[in-house]
Protein backbone atom coordinates (compact mmCIF):
# COMPACT_ATOMS: atom_id res chain seq x y z
CA UNK A 1 0.00 0.00 0.00
CA UNK A 2 1.54 3.65 -1.14
CA UNK A 3 1.66 5.89 1.59
CA UNK A 4 0.91 9.58 0.23
CA UNK A 5 0.83 13.26 2.22
CA UNK A 6 -2.46 15.25 1.50
CA UNK A 7 -1.44 18.97 -0.05
CA UNK A 8 -4.39 20.27 1.56
CA UNK A 9 -4.87 19.61 6.09
CA UNK A 10 -8.77 19.82 5.51
CA UNK A 11 -8.88 17.52 2.44
CA UNK A 12 -11.18 14.84 4.25
CA UNK A 13 -14.38 17.82 5.07
CA UNK A 14 -13.73 18.77 2.05
CA UNK A 15 -14.20 15.19 0.37
CA UNK A 16 -16.97 14.47 2.26
CA UNK A 17 -18.66 17.75 1.42
CA UNK A 18 -18.10 17.28 -1.91
CA UNK A 19 -19.27 13.51 -1.76
CA UNK A 20 -22.56 14.84 -0.53
CA UNK A 21 -23.35 17.30 -3.06
CA UNK A 22 -24.20 14.46 -5.26
CA UNK A 23 -27.18 13.82 -5.17
CA UNK A 24 -27.06 10.38 -7.33
CA UNK A 25 -24.91 9.04 -4.39
CA UNK A 26 -27.70 10.11 -1.91
CA UNK A 27 -30.04 8.33 -4.07
CA UNK A 28 -28.51 5.17 -4.49
CA UNK A 29 -27.76 4.93 -0.83
CA UNK A 30 -23.96 5.03 -1.23
CA UNK A 31 -21.84 5.83 1.91
CA UNK A 32 -18.62 7.22 2.22
CA UNK A 33 -17.07 5.25 5.34
CA UNK A 34 -13.37 5.84 5.06
CA UNK A 35 -11.09 8.82 4.07
CA UNK A 36 -7.17 8.86 3.95
CA UNK A 37 -4.54 10.16 1.87
CA UNK A 38 -5.00 8.49 -1.21
CA UNK A 39 -7.70 5.74 -0.75
CA UNK A 40 -11.61 6.04 0.01
CA UNK A 41 -13.97 3.45 0.94
CA UNK A 42 -17.70 3.59 -0.31
CA UNK A 43 -20.23 1.08 0.77
CA UNK A 44 -23.46 0.46 -0.92
CA UNK A 45 -26.15 -1.86 0.67
CA UNK A 46 -28.46 -3.88 -1.64
CA UNK A 47 -31.37 -2.48 -3.10
CA UNK A 48 -33.50 -3.99 -5.57
CA UNK A 49 -33.62 -1.17 -7.81
CA UNK A 50 -29.92 -1.35 -8.27
CA UNK A 51 -30.05 -4.94 -9.89
CA UNK A 52 -30.01 -6.33 -12.80
CA UNK A 53 -32.29 -9.08 -14.11
CA UNK A 54 -30.40 -12.14 -12.60
CA UNK A 55 -30.76 -10.43 -8.92
CA UNK A 56 -27.14 -8.92 -9.06
CA UNK A 57 -25.81 -5.26 -8.57
CA UNK A 58 -26.57 -3.82 -12.15
CA UNK A 59 -22.38 -3.24 -13.63
CA UNK A 60 -23.37 0.41 -13.78
CA UNK A 61 -23.85 0.64 -10.49
CA UNK A 62 -20.87 -1.14 -9.73
CA UNK A 63 -18.91 1.03 -12.41
CA UNK A 64 -20.40 3.98 -10.30
CA UNK A 65 -18.89 3.52 -7.22
CA UNK A 66 -16.16 2.42 -8.79
CA UNK A 67 -15.53 5.86 -10.64
CA UNK A 68 -16.37 7.42 -7.41
CA UNK A 69 -14.31 5.43 -5.24
CA UNK A 70 -10.77 6.04 -7.58
CA UNK A 71 -12.14 9.95 -8.09
CA UNK A 72 -11.89 10.94 -4.22
CA UNK A 73 -8.70 8.99 -3.86
CA UNK A 74 -7.47 11.54 -6.49
CA UNK A 75 -9.22 14.39 -5.10
CA UNK A 76 -7.65 13.65 -1.60
CA UNK A 77 -4.08 14.45 -2.74
CA UNK A 78 -5.39 17.28 -4.71
CA UNK A 79 -4.50 21.03 -3.52
CA UNK A 80 -7.53 22.62 -1.99
CA UNK A 81 -7.99 24.91 -4.72
CA UNK A 82 -8.24 21.74 -7.08
CA UNK A 83 -10.84 19.92 -8.31
CA UNK A 84 -10.64 16.23 -10.38
CA UNK A 85 -12.92 14.82 -13.50
CA UNK A 86 -12.06 11.12 -15.15
CA UNK A 87 -10.56 10.91 -18.13
CA UNK A 88 -11.12 7.35 -19.04
CA UNK A 89 -11.38 3.96 -16.93
CA UNK A 90 -11.23 0.53 -17.63
CA UNK A 91 -13.77 -2.07 -15.88
CA UNK A 92 -13.15 -5.56 -15.46
CA UNK A 93 -15.79 -7.19 -13.97
CA UNK A 94 -14.61 -10.46 -12.56
CA UNK A 95 -17.92 -12.07 -10.77
CA UNK A 96 -21.17 -11.07 -10.34
CA UNK A 97 -21.97 -8.80 -7.91
CA UNK A 98 -24.80 -10.83 -5.66
CA UNK A 99 -24.75 -10.26 -2.10
CA UNK A 100 -26.17 -7.99 0.25
CA UNK A 101 -24.01 -4.21 -0.07
CA UNK A 102 -20.60 -3.84 -2.66
CA UNK A 103 -17.77 -2.25 -1.36
CA UNK A 104 -15.32 -0.03 -3.42
CA UNK A 105 -12.11 0.56 -2.28
CA UNK A 106 -9.98 3.44 -4.44
CA UNK A 107 -6.42 3.91 -4.07
CA UNK A 108 -3.74 6.07 -5.78
CA UNK A 109 -1.52 4.43 -7.81
CA UNK A 110 0.50 7.24 -9.19
CA UNK A 111 -0.34 10.90 -8.99
CA UNK A 112 0.84 13.40 -10.93
CA UNK A 113 0.85 16.68 -11.68
CA UNK A 114 -1.79 16.87 -13.93
CA UNK A 115 -2.89 12.91 -14.24
CA UNK A 116 -2.99 10.75 -12.05
CA UNK A 117 -3.86 7.00 -12.22
CA UNK A 118 -5.91 4.76 -9.52
CA UNK A 119 -7.55 1.73 -8.84
CA UNK A 120 -10.68 0.50 -7.67
CA UNK A 121 -11.49 -3.10 -5.89
CA UNK A 122 -15.23 -3.28 -5.43
CA UNK A 123 -16.52 -6.68 -3.19
CA UNK A 124 -19.68 -7.85 -3.27
CA UNK A 125 -20.43 -8.89 0.60
CA UNK A 126 -22.41 -11.77 0.89
CA UNK A 127 -23.30 -13.27 4.42
CA UNK A 128 -20.27 -10.99 6.19
CA UNK A 129 -17.86 -12.75 3.45
CA UNK A 130 -16.40 -10.95 0.43
CA UNK A 131 -15.82 -11.60 -2.94
CA UNK A 132 -13.76 -9.52 -5.32
CA UNK A 133 -16.53 -8.43 -8.03
CA UNK A 134 -14.72 -6.22 -10.43
CA UNK A 135 -11.28 -4.01 -11.19
CA UNK A 136 -10.86 -0.34 -11.95
CA UNK A 137 -8.31 1.42 -13.73
CA UNK A 138 -8.73 5.29 -13.48
CA UNK A 139 -7.20 8.50 -14.95
CA UNK A 140 -8.47 11.88 -13.72
CA UNK A 141 -6.82 15.52 -14.24
CA UNK A 142 -6.48 18.13 -12.03
CA UNK A 143 -7.84 21.29 -12.55
CA UNK A 144 -8.20 24.31 -10.84
CA UNK A 145 -11.62 24.52 -9.07
CA UNK A 146 -12.70 28.10 -10.67
CA UNK A 147 -15.91 28.59 -12.41
CA UNK A 148 -13.97 29.55 -15.15
CA UNK A 149 -12.14 26.28 -15.33
CA UNK A 150 -15.15 24.45 -14.36
CA UNK A 151 -17.24 25.74 -17.48
CA UNK A 152 -14.47 25.13 -20.25
CA UNK A 153 -14.43 21.47 -19.59
CA UNK A 154 -18.34 21.35 -20.06
CA UNK A 155 -18.25 22.56 -23.32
Amino acid sequence: MNEFAARDPDFEARIRASFGRQSFMQHIGAELTHVMPGRVEIHLPWQEFLGQQHGYFHGGVIGTIADNACGYAAFSLAAAEDSVLTVEYKLNLVAPGKGEALIARGEVVKPGRTLTVCEARIYAVNRGKEKLSAIALETLTLLPDTPDSLERHRD
